[in-house]
């Protein structure tokens, strides 16, 4: 059964309405942001941290189970990130410009400088760029 024009042009308004307030409303917040980052630094940390040479060998005697130590990690790192970051709410998505980085681990080890610039939306997160800015854990 064909609509007369009016009310077609009325049904198309009305779906592109409820389509646009769904994504509105399905854009990920700060919490899942922090979620998302958490999981992300994890694997990050757990790879540059926990591979052979990653620490120094003071610290490899003292820690038995790196991964397990960086994922128990993951909140603190997630919130963390929230804290270097901006967001920018355009209402059906935002993005999240985040650094992180350049403290102190131990005398003579440095964390790493990181950017990331991530886009949120549709109930999603994805990181659109990432850089790291000086070389893994550097020791000075």
């Amino acid at each position: 059964m064909a609509c007369a024009p009016a009310d077609c042009r009325w049904a198309w308004a009305t779906a592109a309405g409820i389509a646009v307030a769904g994504l509105a409303l399905s854009n990920p917040g700060p919490v899942d942001f922090e979620a998302f980052a958490g999981d992300r630094l994890v694997e990050l940390a757990s790879r540059e941290l926990c591979s052979p040479g990653g620490l120094p060998l003071v610290a490899q005697l003292v820690i038995r189970n790196c991964p397990e130590l960086v994922a128990s990690q993951r909140q603190v790192l997630g919130q963390l990130a929230w804290a270097g970051s901006r967001r920018y709410n355009a209402g059906l998505f935002s993005l999240y410009s985040t650094e992180l980085g350049g403290q102190t681990l131990l005398p003579g080890l440095t964390v790493p400088r990181y950017q990331a610039l991530t886009l949120a939306g549709a109930g999603q997160l994805l990181v659109l760029q990432s850089s790291q800015k000086d070389s893994p854990l550097q020791q000075r």
